[in-house]
């Protein structure tokens, strides 16, 4: 008999294709825990307690990953018992701290006033375990919005907790909860005055850099107030992440020309190419057509960018103005990359 090689390089002649013998054939392993409907049945947290101990001390992550989903089952809405989740929570660390209140996270409970509260002190607790107390803040990311009194502490917790850990888990908490109130009821002006607060005052660039990005999954229309805070970030900040933010955030703007003003004035004593194509492609944003003179003073000190002008010229000419078809029409000519949360990012 010929090959199945051979056979296929003979023109008529049909491919034979060898079938494994299921004797021999390998199945994946199905991951079967002994007393998994035990489990199933547990009917109480101080069993499910028991279990997850078990699991974290042979280090079989699925299974305690599994407990933490019936927790949440557990709990539902019930007040009481996430109330004993967190004494749980508040006698214990790391990774089993973390399965616990990510659980608490999950459940309807989580949006009880005084369940939220208790998370809070926790995050609070400048003595505690550190991972405790960032899966606490952490928790509170499900929140559908935060009021003044919490807003405050949160930032508090973000420029201001020696924890780099602590305060980067509060900062993106601000900017989740945002978005979600942002989407129900359009709020977004107490959040991003608190992360711009945070990008103002902390030491740690990991948490100015995400002070500066949350908003961005929000992207609302911003007034002229906030203009001169990004302005001066756009400036100044030692980041090149937070320069480029600074720049998609003035992108979207209610005062498009007073922007467009910024961007022309801090082009020239910008040095990184990135940041400075991130100037040019959100005073496109910004703009539209209008931004084309801004572009060729641009294009002039920087004759690197004379090809993306005349790109935007040949595409405005067509007629199309709104920016994310504007964008799919435009060939990339720097090494950037593609910012996450701008068309064309991941």
């Amino acid at each position: 008999m010929a090959s199945t090689a051979g056979a296929a390089a003979v023109p008529g002649r049909v491919a034979m294709h060898v079938v494994p013998d299921p004797a021999a054939e390998e199945l994946p392993g199905v991951h079967c825990w002994e007393g998994l409907l035990d489990i199933d049945r547990a009917g109480s947290i101080p069993e499910l307690r028991g279990v997850l101990a078990r699991a974290l001390g042979s280090g079989d992550e699925l299974l305690a990953s599994y407990v933490g989903d019936r927790l949440v089952e557990l709990v539902g809405d019930d007040v009481g018992r996430a109330g004993a989740l967190l004494d749980w929570a508040e006698q214990v660390s790391g990774p089993e701290a973390e399965i616990v209140l990510g659980a608490l996270a999950r459940a309807a409970a989580v949006h009880d006033p005084a369940v939220a509260q208790r998370l809070l002190r926790t995050g609070e607790e400048t003595r505690a375990d550190e991972t405790r107390r960032a899966a606490a803040v952490a928790a509170l990311e499900t929140q559908r919005r935060l009021d003044a009194d919490a807003l405050a502490r949160v930032a508090t917790l973000a420029t201001s907790d020696p924890s780099t850990g602590v305060a980067w888990t509060a900062t993106r908490t601000l900017g989740r909860v945002m978005k979600e109130d942002f989407e129900r009821t359009g709020t977004y002006e107490p959040y991003w005055n608190q992360l711009m607060e945070v990008s103002a005052r902390t030491r740690e660039p990991a948490v100015r850099i995400l002070a500066l990005e949350m908003p961005a999954y929000v992207d609302p229309v911003l007034g002229s107030k906030y203009i001169d805070e990004l302005a001066a970030l756009l400036r100044d900040a030692p980041e090149r992440e937070v320069r480029e933010m600074a720049a998609f955030q003035l992108g979207l703007t209610e005062d498009p020309a007073r922007v467009l003003g910024v961007f022309r004035a801090a082009f020239p004593r910008e040095r990184d190419l990135c940041v400075r194509w991130a100037m040019l492609r959100f005073a496109v944003r910004a703009g539209g057509p209008r931004a084309l003179p801004v572009l060729e003073d641009m294009a002039r000190v920087d004759p690197r960018f004379a090809e993306d002008v005349a790109d935007f010229r040949r595409i405005y000419a067509t007629g199309v103005e709104d920016f994310e078809r504007v964008w799919l029409d435009k060939a990339e000519h720097h090494a950037c990359g593609a910012d996450e949360h701008e068309p064309g990012g991941a």
